[in-house]
């Protein structure tokens, strides 16, 4: 899916309002509750339809000379608008109840099933359209189950009752009434089809907005420092203009709609009361009967017009459901197996990659890696080492199988990582990333997160090996300092120490290492190499680096080029070999030409 809303006639075709049982799974668990609900409905429903009758009495009442009997049926019409009134309170609260909670069941389900997905999945979609989808979309679906299902059902009672008793109260002008029900009938089932295209538009481009707002505010500084808040509000006005056209036009379809019916519904009331009115005359009728009737009319009118309302509500959520649904059931190329193997204990880290070849889905003409093969044996400490877009970072992805390989096969001690579950194997990897990720917590917590059980002596045993101890404890709250989203408070060689202890406080024995000390000053990087070096000695460990220095002691160095293995060896062996690897060491030891690669 493209990041901005695609066009309406590209988009496939709405389901209509049948996509709304996609929520019926969501809502079976709690029956009970939906039971007690409908009964509440149902209840509520027959007594505004005992309301017109209790009226009557009271206006039939008057021509009585029986006070005692005319305060009775005073007393029984207060006694049914309690009852009226303690139904509708009772009905209210189940059924927003039942639908708050349906809704934050699907919230879960959504972010339970995206949290798992790929990278390939997110090269597909924006990240803030997917959380458009976990808020507005499931809001929108809130106030069908918390209200519209509620109202609809409601009035569909309402207006079957309110029909067949109008029918008992006068047959000639229920049959009147009958004859505006296809006129008011057909508007509905035309402006709707309409209606739910343009409600389904509107949804896209307000996620389109929301994916538009989130990728430029996380990344606020390098807009700011690139002075292209401009062009970012442009586009950002653009996509919230389109927006609000594509709602402009489903408004306007919705008003046109409800005129429509409205005036039908007060016409053919005008014309039933006109008609009642001459009965009464000729005594055909009571008058009473005629106030029974006529309340009935508006009621079952008010049901038909509520009921547009409503329709207009279910066609918009029928378009939010279809978007959430999409996302449950979106194909991810990476899946777990349905009979997975276990790892023996203990896990070894022997690595090996045979043959493998590889393509990022956005890119598949462009080979990432032709046919490398590698075997990293346990306890090896290997450095990958080549220009920018060789291959080296893709080696980590796939070893972590964010993405599978086209062909060929990736082991870890022995068993292929297709025939495992992620989280079998994943639970043995240390990462230390490029970028490294902090998120909005204490910075304890962010070294935690890498064994959630730890304690704190172990986290700051680990934060003592990363060389971060000193600048932790320097922060106002100490390890207990809230360090912002994306840790802003930090700077970027803080960051990348604080992810370093969380690799060494997680103990995994397979350690991946990405660029680990790029972002560290010279003293820095030589206390993180040695507790680089330290883990290093007892796991098998995988270094990606541009700057060579850090891989000299490495147990072997592997050169990459155009995604293919072409040397390996120790760095002495590869500097007197010449190629590649000693072409980037001149740069860097002789030139003084730091990441000339």
């Amino acid at each position: 899916m493209s990041p901005g809303a695609p066009p309406l006639e590209d988009r496939e075709k709405s389901r209509r309002i049948g996509a709304l049982r996609a929520l019926w799974p969501f809502v079976l668990p709690y029956r009970k509750l939906l039971a007690a609900a409908l009964t509440a409905l149902v209840v509520t429903a027959g007594v505004s339809l005992v309301l017109p009758m209790a009226v009557r009495r009271v206006v039939d009442g008057f021509e009585t000379e029986q006070v005692t009997q005319l305060d009775g049926y005073f007393a029984a019409a207060l006694g049914i608008a309690a009852l009226f009134a303690l139904g509708t309170a009772l009905r209210y609260y189940l059924v927003t109840r039942l639908g708050e909670r349906v809704v934050a069941d699907i919230r879960n389900t959504v972010f339970d099933r995206m949290i798992g997905m790929s990278p390939a999945f997110f090269e597909r979609i924006m990240t803030g359209e997917v959380l458009s989808r976990i808020t507005t979309d499931t809001t929108l679906i809130l106030s069908v189950i918390g209200s519209s299902v509620s109202v609809a059902l409601r009035n569909v009672l309402i207006l079957f009752g309110g029909l067949l008793l109008m029918l008992a109260t006068s047959p000639k002008l229920t049959g009147l009434v009958l004859l505006l029900v296809p006129a008011v009938i057909a508007p509905i089932v035309v402006l709707g089809r309409r209606l739910r295209a343009l409600s389904r538009e509107n949804q896209d481009w307000i996620a389109a907005s929301s994916g538009n707002a989130s990728e430029a505010l996380l990344s606020a500084q390098t807009v700011q420092a690139f002075t292209h808040e401009g062009a970012s509000r442009q586009h950002f006005h653009e996509v919230t203009e389109k927006s609000y056209v594509a709602a402009r036009r489903r408004i306007g379809t919705r008003a046109v709609m409800t005129s429509i019916v409205i005036f039908l519904i007060f016409a053919g009331i005008v014309g039933v009361l006109w008609m009642g009115a001459r009965d009464v005359r000729a005594e055909v009728m009571s008058t009473g009967e005629l106030v029974q009737f006529l309340i009935y009319s508006v009621m079952v009118a008010g049901a038909v017009g509520a009921m547009t309302e409503v329709w207009g509500e279910l066609q918009r959520a029928a378009g939010a459901t279809e978007r959430l649904v999409e996302l449950l059931h979106a194909h991810d190329a990476v899946q777990d197996p349905p009979s997975p193997r276990p790892l023996s204990a203990p896990v070894r880290g022997d690595i090996q990659f045979r043959d493998v070849r590889f393509a990022y889905p956005s890119r598949p003409e462009t080979p990432a890696l032709n046919g490398v093969s590698l075997h990293v044996r346990p306890g090896e400490t290997v450095a990958l080492v080549g220009p920018s877009g060789a291959g080296k970072s893709t080696i980590v992805q796939l070893l972590l199988r964010f993405y599978d390989p086209q062909s060929g096969a990736i082991l870890l001690d022995g068993v292929d990582l297709r025939d495992m579950t992620r989280n079998t194997f994943r639970h043995h990897i240390s990462l230390v990333p490029q970028d490294p990720v902090i998120f909005a917590e204490t910075a304890r917590e962010n070294i935690r997160f890498g064994r959630p059980e730890a304690t704190d002596a172990e986290v700051e045993a680990a934060a003592r090996a990363a060389a971060a101890h000193d600048f932790l404890s320097a922060l106002p709250d100490g390890y207990d300092t809230f360090v912002g989203e994306r840790g802003i408070m930090l700077s970027g060689g803080q960051k990348q120490r604080i992810a370093i202890a969380r690799a060494i406080l997680r103990d995994a024995p397979v350690l991946l290492l990405d660029e680990a000390t790029s972002a560290l000053d010279a003293e820095s990087e030589r206390a993180v190499q040695h507790a680089v070096d330290e883990m290093a000695a007892s796991r098998t460990t995988l270094i990606v680096a541009h700057r060579l220095a850090t891989v000299k002691k490495a147990d072997r160095i592997v050169v990459f080029d155009q995604g293919r293995i072409v040397a390996e060896g120790t760095h002495e062996a590869l500097v007197a070999e010449g190629g590649l690897y000693a072409r980037l060491a001149r740069l860097q030891f002789t030139d003084g030409i730091v990441d000339a690669a």
